[in-house]
């Protein structure tokens, strides 16, 4: 494939994708500006210390989005075509099974899960409410971000960006309405949130009614092996999303101890923002997965390294340019969440954005390395660069830097470990042994 045929079909991938990921984006935008407003600094709080079970559906649903479909298109790659219709259909059973055991924990165990995330006698009740709805939710939300995966490797990536699209911005009007003339409270901002990947999913119908479609559901339920697979190829997926969670979870923990509620609301605003950029970044990686995955199936090194340059490039230049319109806009961005003009959140607000997105370039590039590494099935170097990042660095840096520096060391500790990892993705990547 000549180069400029390569560039523009990365560049329509992956500017689809980001158009599809900065829309989920801006409606959870949504929900904390509503939120914000409509309920105050309490439902900031509260929905700040829900939003990470959010992180651990969404990235289920990524991990079995993005396994089965990495597997599809390297199976299309080298023409494989026997099992394309079966790993589609196990995808769909894991997340109904997945989805069920989320919505369970809904049901039953709301209220303990809030109390676990730290919600005190102030937060506990909006807390609940949001995350026993979220819950309920799972099977759509998972669902969803299976069926844009493969509709997007399917060859309707346009179908799959409008489908999110459409979801996002009809939660942002639902948003409006639950919340402001209906006066539905928490429980208004979540349902506006769960109906999205209903919506997002009836978009996408046409794709199943039109000529593109290769994918249908076969009989066959037990597929140990195509499970297997398809949980390591998406595993790196569902780190950079869980390891969002938990790094939240953490981050609550040690703010409420520094800050008080006070400054879990300065981090609800720190990390909404974190979801557009990882959003952009989340879109890019999505968007050049297709490539990656089929040029490793056909063989063709070449357009396969082309490629992961495109997207480190991309990934490069955009984080200098977000971290200067960050750093500019710091005043502003902290005072659109902060509508009753409490003095200690502005202040704790605008120095959590000036710090925690020096991590900006290097969270792009780990998000290129966790799509990269499965796309080329090579998945160990994948899952040991993805623990390290979410769980086993993070957890005593961020300690650490507290215990050291306070606010200010909690804010450099995520900065910290994506430089170290996004460092070690690079050595990996090109000093390992290549793929065959």
């Amino acid at each position: 494939m000549k180069e400029k045929s390569l560039w523009k079909e990365y560049a329509k991938m992956t500017v689809l994708s980001i158009l599809g990921m900065l829309g989920v984006s801006c409606y959870l935008l949504a929900d904390t500006f509503f939120v914000a407003t409509g309920l105050g600094k309490e439902g900031l709080a509260a929905l700040n210390l829900a939003i990470p079970v959010y992180n651990f559906i969404h990235g289920t649903g990524l991990m079995l989005g993005m396994g089965g479909a990495t597997g599809f298109s390297i199976r299309r790659g080298r023409q494989e075509s026997a099992e394309l219709n079966p790993l589609y259909t196990t995808t769909l059973l894991l997340g109904l099974g997945f989805g069920l055991i989320f919505a369970g924990v809904g049901i039953f165990g709301a209220e303990e899960l809030a109390s676990l995330l730290g919600a005190d006698r102030i937060t506990e009740r909006m807390t609940t409410v949001y995350l026993r709805w979220l819950l309920i939710f799972a099977p759509a939300f998972i669902c969803n971000d299976i069926l844009l995966c493969f509709v997007r490797n399917d060859g309707s990536p346009r179908l799959a960006t409008a489908g999110m699209l459409v979801g996002s911005f009809s939660n942002i009007l639902l948003d409006a309405l639950f919340i402001f003339p209906l006066e539905m409270g928490m429980f208004g901002a979540v349902f506006a949130t769960g109906l999205s990947p209903i919506i997002s999913v009836l978009t996408m119908l046409p794709h199943w009614l039109g000529k593109r479609n290769t994918l249908s559901l076969c009989p066959s339920l037990s597929r140990p092996r195509l499970t297997g697979e398809l949980l390591a190829l998406g595993f790196p997926s569902f780190v950079a999303q869980a390891s969002g969670g938990l790094v939240m979870i953490l981050f609550n923990m040690l703010i409420l101890r520094e800050e008080g509620n006070i400054g879990l609301a300065a981090y609800g605003v720190v990390a909404n923002v974190s979801l557009v950029i990882i959003g952009l970044y989340t879109g890019v990686a999505q968007g050049m997965q297709p490539l990656l995955s089929r040029f490793h199936g056909a063989g063709n090194r070449p357009a396969l390294l082309r490629t992961l340059r495109y997207g480190l490039l991309t990934v490069i230049f955009s984080g200098i340019l977000c971290y200067l319109l960050l750093f500019f806009g710091a005043t502003p961005i902290a005072g659109i969440f902060n509508p009753e003009g409490d003095a200690a959140l502005q202040r704790l607000a605008e120095e959590g954005v000036l710090l925690y997105f020096t991590a900006i370039p290097f969270a792009g590039l780990n998000l290129i390395w966790s799509v990269y590494f499965p796309s080329v099935e090579r998945t160990v170097p994948g899952q040991v660069l993805s623990l390290l990042r979410g769980l086993i660095l993070i957890l005593p840096t961020a300690f650490l830097f507290a215990e050291l520096l306070g606010m200010a060391g909690i804010w450099l500790s995520f900065p910290a470990v994506e430089c170290v990892i996004a460092l070690a993705g690079a050595a990996v990547a090109r000093f390992s042994k290549k793929p065959e």
